[in-house]
């Protein structure tokens, strides 16, 4: 190997060390990650308090939609949030349905995924995006309820949205007391960003759960939710960084899991370790994605998987985990790789504009 090519291949190792090492600044307030914390963790503890953790674990999905709070004026605010309540209920309610039809989850999904994602880019919905509807909707999915207990499914999660929104308007009230709010300006829509992208986006996202059903991968629905975490970054570069930290933050994450799978389960040790790892994620996630992603890992295996825990054996759940999430970081970087290329999207594009009617092109 000669000199010149060592060097760039250290000076690669050492951009590619720097990009996985870097901390962020925020702006972020701690009120922020607390009140996250007590969004999700107060369903817990409600059900937990009364004897139905499972009940508190599918309210607590719903107080994920307090994390879509913008920075806006206070109406504003709450009419955001409340959409994002009843998206959130609509997405987990198609998953539930699609329960019942195996064959057609990934289609549903897909669907759910393209629509879902042309809502949040026409509308600018901040980070995390359309991360947390695909989730709702994936869980659901694979949700082992019976026909006649999905309406008791989503009233669950819709009240935990509604209890997000209480608790995220009494944090704006707090919060805009200390802080001038953020325009509401919504920037001007194009084909690309908003129809060709989320097209392309579905067709991945369903493809990662497609392909995990057909190699029967357990507990498959972290495969959509780990390849759109990846393929929905702005740049190559940042889809590339993404995965790196999705993959080895999983790792890291899973040996923390299985430190507290070791631990004595019972409701109200399930409810703590919630509200404390929402309180730890949501301070480092922007920040530190990879550091984010270790708590993140055992905070949504308690979240989906926290009913039913002490019944079967660790190492399969978080085997199946870690190759879920892989499964779902490739593919999500094979079509990040195609969404950020000029050729992939030429022809692609000129096929996608052509089925789209003349007005919304516009």
């Amino acid at each position: 190997m000669t000199v010149g090519r060592l060097s760039r291949l250290r000076a690669l190792a050492h951009a590619e060390w720097r990009h996985l090492t870097t901390f962020k600044s925020t702006d972020r307030r701690w009120q922020m990650p607390a009140c996250a914390a007590l969004a999700s963790g107060l369903p817990i503890l409600i059900g937990a308090a009364f004897d139905h953790l499972d009940y508190g674990l599918a309210a607590s999905l719903g107080g994920m939609v307090f994390l879509y709070t913008p920075k806006t004026q206070l109406s504003h605010r709450m009419i955001q949030l409340m959409a994002c309540a009843f998206a959130m209920s609509a997405c987990y309610t198609l998953g539930l349905l699609s329960h019942f039809a195996p064959y057609l989850a990934a289609p549903a999904l897909t669907f759910i995924a393209i629509l879902v994602t042309m809502v949040c880019r026409f509308y600018a919905l901040g980070p995390p995006g359309s991360l947390f509807f695909i989730m709702a909707a994936s869980i659901g999915v694979f949700s082992s309820v019976e026909p006649l207990q999905v309406p008791r499914q989503v009233g669950l999660l819709t009240m935990g949205a509604l209890l997000a929104c209480g608790i995220a308007f009494f944090y704006s009230l707090y919060v805009l007391r200390l802080e001038e709010p953020q325009p509401a300006a919504l920037p001007a829509p194009t084909f690309d960003f908003v129809i060709f992208d989320s097209v392309v986006i579905g067709l991945f996202v369903g493809a990662s759960l497609a392909i995990a059903q057909a190699l029967h991968m357990e507990r498959a629905y972290w495969a959509p939710v780990s390849c759109l975490a990846v393929i929905q970054e702005a740049s190559m570069r940042a889809v590339w960084t993404k995965q790196l930290h999705r993959i080895a933050g999983t790792g890291v994450g899973l040996l923390l899991a299985w430190t507290f799978l070791m631990l004595p389960f019972e409701k109200w040790s399930v409810s703590a370790m919630m509200i404390t790892l929402a309180f730890v994620v949501e301070t480092l996630v922007v920040r530190h994605y990879a550091m984010a992603v270790i708590f993140i890992t055992p905070l949504t295996i308690l979240l989906a998987e926290g009913g039913g825990l002490g019944h079967g054996s660790p190492a399969a759940l978080l085997e199946a985990r870690f190759f879920d999430t892989l499964l779902g970081a490739l593919v999500g970087l094979a079509g990040g790789v195609c969404l950020h290329s000029p050729r992939f999207r030429a022809v692609l594009g000129a096929q996608v504009f052509r089925l789209v009617p003349s007005r919304i092109r516009r």
